[in-house]
């Protein structure tokens, strides 16, 4: 594990942070993560469809588009997991505020 990596695994870990304290901006920046492969994430349409899911319920407009954009290349069934594993995090997020 050279250092490159663990600088991009960090930046991960701390957009994971942000989003789970609400951050509309780093739900955005977790789906370009795995849109794009960059900050030591690999390409997951899958995840990136949930991470712009979820910051475009938190109001950010410009993810609403890049959702649509990524499901382009997705299969129906990539989409309802995708969705399904939105759902799930917004409950427990929703549980731990709580």
């Amino acid at each position: 594990m050279g250092q490159s990596f663990k600088s991009a695994q960090f930046l991960l870990d701390s957009r994971i942070e942000d989003a789970m304290r609400g951050r509309p901006e780093a739900l955005f920046d977790l789906g370009i993560c795995y849109q794009t492969g960059t900050a030591g994430a690999a390409i997951d349409l899958v995840e990136a469809h949930k991470w712009f899911n979820l910051a475009a319920v938190a109001g950010l407009s410009e993810a609403a588009d890049a959702r649509a954009e990524v499901a382009e290349d997705m299969t129906a069934r990539e989409i309802a997991e995708a969705q399904r594993q939105a759902r799930a995090w917004l409950g427990m997020t929703q549980r731990r505020a709580a």
